[in-house]
């Protein structure tokens, strides 16, 4: 390693560490909010978010004088050393045990209650029983804490989306020119797939939805043996996950002349995917957002057809906060990455659904999913 190498990697590093540093102390906050002396964090996502550690095995305690510690086993201790600067590692493999014993002074603990097992927070509480009256803090479920600072992304993360959202749009390009009469949904989820890894993504983001012709009418319609028919609308929903973060982008393409109603069809969900990324702004609550692109489906009669929700928010998850649907009421903040996605649904014929991903921006979205939007007739 060069001299150039080593003082990049201690850049890295001391940027990776303020970034860290600078999420425990959002949480902090969040604590004095709930008048509680710690947070107990035991999701895997958020144990990264707030460390840097990806592990199976790891849990980390932040108390309200922004202390950290991190507790996790042999197989991870090394790496938690080099990677979790300014938290004290643990070894242990009763990650929240060793942590919780850390808490008598507390009188409250915060612990993850959308994500902790009933199992693990009942041996918790027994753990707490025999302890002295004044040693015995209150475990206090309390969901969406790191979640709802995670919405908020900083540049690094998106511009890891962007490179995310960049693989995706490329294999798109590479796989799209592969699709025609005779391929099977499954042989062009699997050409998606691998294109992703082949141009540098760590993995797919999920498994892909591959859907042609009447199995289009099926939102998550798991890849088949049919094979595409001329005709057909191809519906393809994938993307690449890169430095962890997620992309996700919906195409729908055409396999031969379309029909009169399909092209119908998808210049309806076109427009109404525009009226939703248009409606994205800071300060809009996530139901207005959804309301501006149903409203266009609903005025042409297809509102019974369009049932899921109009998107929802990227990044360490696929699907994470915020979420964008009929009577949501949170309301978008700057530089929070989102999907667009609305559908139509038609049972027995086929549906059209697109997808991008955008960030929230004061001066406009920014959109990260590029290829065309037109119905692409192959």
């Amino acid at each position: 390693m060069t001299d150039v190498d080593r003082t990049a990697d201690r850049t890295a590093g001391r940027a990776a560490e303020e970034t860290h540093a600078a999420r425990r102390a959002r949480l902090v906050e969040a604590l004095g909010e709930h008048e509680a002396g710690a947070v107990l964090v035991t999701w895997p996502v958020n144990v990264r978010y707030l460390t840097g550690l990806t592990s199976s095995n790891a849990a980390v305690l932040v108390t309200a004088a922004g202390e950290a510690a991190l507790a996790t086993d042999s197989r991870y201790r090394e790496t938690a050393e080099a990677v979790c600067a300014g938290v004290e590692v643990i070894e242990d493999r009763d990650v929240t045990g060793v942590l919780l014993d850390r808490c008598a002074g507390a009188d409250r603990v915060l612990v993850e209650g959308d994500h902790m097992p009933v199992g693990l927070f009942q041996r918790l509480s027994e753990r707490l029983s025999g302890r002295p009256p004044g040693r015995r803090p209150a475990l206090v479920p309390a969901g969406g804490l790191v979640e709802t600072l995670r919405a908020v992304k900083d540049e690094a993360e998106i511009e890891a989306l962007r490179r995310a959202c960049a693989l995706t749009d490329e294999a798109f390009s590479l796989v799209v020119e592969r699709v025609t009469v005779g391929v099977t949904e499954r042989e062009i989820a699997r050409w998606l797939e691998a294109a992703m890894v082949e141009l540098g993504a760590d993995r797919p983001a999920f498994d892909s939805i591959v859907a042609s012709g009447p199995n289009g009418s099926i939102p998550h319609h798991s890849p088949s043996e049919r094979r595409v028919e001329r005709g057909d609308l191809v519906t393809m929903d994938f993307g690449a996950r890169y430095g962890g973060y997620h992309a996700d982008m919906t195409r729908t393409v055409a396999v031969g002349t379309p029909a009169a109603w399909q092209r119908d069809l998808y210049d309806l969900v076109r427009r109404a995917q525009r009226a939703g990324r248009h409606a994205v702004r800071p300060g809009a609550t996530a139901g207005e957002v959804d309301a501006a692109a149903r409203e266009v489906i609903a005025e042409a009669g297809h509102a019974e057809r369009f049932g899921h929700g109009l998107g929802h928010g990227v990044g360490l998850e696929i699907h994470e906060l915020p979420f964008l649907g009929p009577g949501r009421t949170g309301r978008l903040e700057d530089r929070v990455p989102i999907t667009v996605e609305p559908g139509v649904y038609l049972p027995g014929a086929g549906g059209v659904r697109i997808e991008d991903t955008l960030v929230t921006r004061a001066d406009g979205p920014e959109l990260l999913t590029l290829t065309t939007k037109e119905l692409l007739v192959l």
